[in-house]
């Protein structure tokens, strides 16, 4: 795991940034091969304030036009729970640890990264889990998560609305 990318959306979960940076934390990520950790922080008042930590260069940014190129350069991606963001990352078959935030009222996320990880898509954990679910989990042990074929969506349409196929 060379390089570990890390979103929060557009969201403020500074807890999440601080939990990522802790020197506990990114022990561990270095344990674990890391090199370059890049941050995209959000809306969050909390700023990482250092460059690097042990062997581990740290990079950040609030936002940009797209994830893709940074989803695309990980080898592991750390995120917050949102659909989008958990769909984006494993359409692109990348190794993904979801942060669920407990700090949300009628927090769907956590529904979302259960069944996810249920499927074996993903790990799942919470702020103050995340250095021990970093230690502990087997990216390895994921499964692929299916392409979506659009053509299943417009036959479901064209069934229901009773046209044939030509």
């Amino acid at each position: 795991m060379l390089n570990i990318f890390v979103t929060v959306g557009t969201t403020k979960f500074d807890k999440f940034i601080k939990a990522i940076t802790d020197v506990d934390c990114i022990r561990v990520l270095e344990k674990r091969g890391c090199q370059h950790l890049t941050l995209q922080i959000g809306n969050g008042e909390y700023v990482p304030q250092f460059s690097k930590v042990g062997s581990v260069s740290i990079e950040y940014y609030r936002f940009k036009d797209t994830l893709n190129d940074d989803i695309q350069r990980a080898d592991l991606v750390v995120s917050h729970a949102g659909a989008g963001s958990c769909l984006e990352t494993l359409e692109l078959e990348k190794a993904l640890l979801v942060v669920v935030n407990e700090d949300l009222m009628n927090n769907h996320q956590i529904e979302v990264a259960k069944k996810l990880s249920d499927c074996g898509y993903l790990y799942y954990t919470t702020c103050d889990k995340l250095a021990d679910t970093l230690r502990l989990m087997d990216v390895s042990r994921l499964r692929i998560f299916p392409k979506r074929d659009p053509c299943k969506y417009a036959n479901a349409i064209d069934n229901i609305m009773g046209f044939r196929r030509l």
